[in-house]
């Protein structure tokens, strides 16, 4: 599954909150404990999912070769923080036109990475590296700390958090979630006008309270 450019930037701009709501899909958003390496991290880009043993990052070398350009990596470890991705394997993301990364494992380097200013979304960071021993799946869907994802499937990750939305349901969401941005900024120009969060919401009845 391939976006177009002004998808992809109105995705970053809408922003993971208001697509998640946009979406309506209990099960998009990832684990909140996957954060960015570096404040104001902003990705959003088709996933290319892959699951590594604990401990093992072979699964991550194979899909650099595979994985088509301007992919983000959604990578599986089972929750075992060990440094699977560093600047090296930056190094290589750059070149072969990896547009981020997503981990439930950990990463290191970080100092690198936020030079690089490479998109990196991770649960934890660790010095200790990988073995090079196995590869359970690459470019499979997986199941990312309990949200389904598929290649092809929207990723959007920010601040906030990380979003995977399925394909289908890509143009939907983005539609949706323009509307609702769109209703924040006339509700956030009312506010400046004076009016107030109750007024606009009609929460009036807890004035009566």
């Amino acid at each position: 599954m391939s976006y177009s450019t002004a998808q992809l930037e109105q995705a970053r701009t809408l922003g993971t909150s208001t697509l998640f709501e946009a979406s309506g899909l209990a099960t998009s958003a990832a684990d909140a404990a996957i954060r960015p390496v570096w404040a104001g991290a902003s990705i959003a880009g088709p996933a290319y999912p892959l699951e590594c043993s604990p401990g093992d990052n072979l699964a991550i070398h194979i899909a650099m070769e595979k994985a088509p350009r301007g992919s983000i990596l959604i990578i599986s470890t089972g929750g075992f923080v060990a440094g699977y991705w560093g600047e090296v394997l930056t190094v290589a993301a750059e070149t072969a036109g990896i547009a981020g990364l997503v981990i439930d494992g950990g990463v290191r380097d970080i100092a690198a990475l936020s030079r690089r200013r490479f998109a990196a979304f991770t649960r934890g960071v660790s010095m200790r590296g990988t073995i090079k021993a196995s590869a359970p799946s690459v470019g499979q869907p997986i199941s990312f700390t309990g949200t389904p994802v598929a290649t092809g499937d929207l990723v959007v990750a920010d601040d906030d958090g990380v979003l995977v939305i399925p394909a289908a349901h890509v143009e939907h969401t983005l539609a949706q979630g323009q509307a609702r941005a769109d209703k924040e900024a006339r509700m956030m120009q009312a506010l400046t006008q004076g009016q107030s969060t109750l007024e606009l919401m009609n929460l009036t009845s807890w004035r009566r309270a």
